[in-house]
């Protein structure tokens, strides 16, 4: 459908020629600005005649079709940065009047539906460390032994992928984390710069000595202090993680895309599926508000309900029964 709209056609142009969008980011706004058309022509007004009330109910409209709450938010977007743009031509034009006053202004989009966090189950879990431990111990290279006590780490103590990497292997005075070996406590500077100290299992411990005997006996020098390293001797960066991570979750079998902050949230997640205390978790995850933490009260309810429906013998119907 071409527009009806010179206006339209005026402000799509000064979006390429001025503000050089994309051609894919253009096409979008031309959708969204027809959709606008046809909602002024099926009431028979001209632009300058749309009020508030009618893009009250063109949103209203957009919801009630199955549009998600983002692509409202972008449509809206897109409605009342031309609504601006006319506004500013008729500025430049010195015709600024009560003409072309923007209708969608105080408009808001519904609110988005919070995504819950993804995190692996507690047989994901095992089996992604099982494989990495596996692999430290077959192929005999001292990167998987870093692997497998990254990957260990990770899951034992819930630190973001930042912290981990900014761990020293002995506190100093310029530390900004550290793993405390005696007493079996990893110290972080996280967020907001307050420092937290987490416990750490002993099966991460075990891997960690493992990585540490590995580390200086067979790692180039370069930055003696970092707890993890690179292949070239320095502190290791969070894109090789990245890649290492989701390399071993493939080769461990799993069906997803496993990132370092989904290890974060499989650890909140489990430990509060068995503590069930919420401010324990808080507390290990550094996270200021406990709101923050009681998004995992949800996965854990996900996890009740996935229960339920695998062992209660009323929670599916039985297709014999007819």
């Amino acid at each position: 459908m071409s527009t009806s709209f010179p206006e339209i056609e005026a402000y799509l142009h000064d979006l390429h020629v001025v503000r050089q969008l994309s051609v894919h980011t253009l096409k979008a706004y031309r959708i969204d600005l027809l959709t606008l058309q046809e909602n002024i022509l099926a009431e028979s007004l001209d632009l300058n005649r749309v009020s508030n009330q009618l893009i009250r109910r063109w949103s209203a409209t957009l919801h009630a079709k199955g549009k998600s709450p983002r692509t409202i938010a972008r449509t809206l977007s897109v409605w009342r940065g031309f609504y601006d743009w006319l506004a500013l031509e008729g500025e430049a034009q010195g015709s600024r009047s009560s003409l072309y006053t923007n209708p969608v202004a105080d408009v808001k989009a519904p609110k988005r539906s919070k995504l819950l966090p993804k995190a692996l189950s507690v047989e994901q879990a095992i089996a992604l460390i099982e494989h990495a431990a596996k692999d430290a111990k077959d192929k005999k290279d001292w990167e998987f032994l870093r692997d497998h006590a990254i990957i260990e780490l990770l899951y034992s103590s819930g630190l973001r992928l930042s912290e981990l990497l900014g761990l020293d292997i002995e506190a100093s005075r310029f530390s900004a984390g550290w793993l405390d070996w005696a007493a079996a406590e990893v110290s972080v500077l996280g967020k907001g710069n307050k420092r937290r100290t987490i416990p750490v299992g002993k099966p991460a411990m075990l891997a960690l000595h493992a990585w540490k005997e590995a580390r200086e006996g067979s790692v180039p020098t370069g930055d003696e202090a970092a707890l993890f390293v690179s292949i070239q001797g320095k502190r290791l960066s969070p894109r090789t993680v990245q890649a290492r991570l989701r390399a071993l979750a493939i080769r461990a079998g799993l069906p997803t895309h496993v990132h370092p902050h989904m290890m974060r949230h499989s650890f909140a997640s489990h430990v509060l599926q068995s503590s069930h205390d919420l401010r324990a978790v808080q507390e290990m995850l550094g996270h200021a508000s406990i709101a923050s933490t009681q998004i995992y009260t949800s996965l854990d309810f996900q996890h009740l309900a996935k229960a339920y429906d695998n062992a209660h013998p009323r929670a599916k119907t039985k297709s014999s029964n007819k």
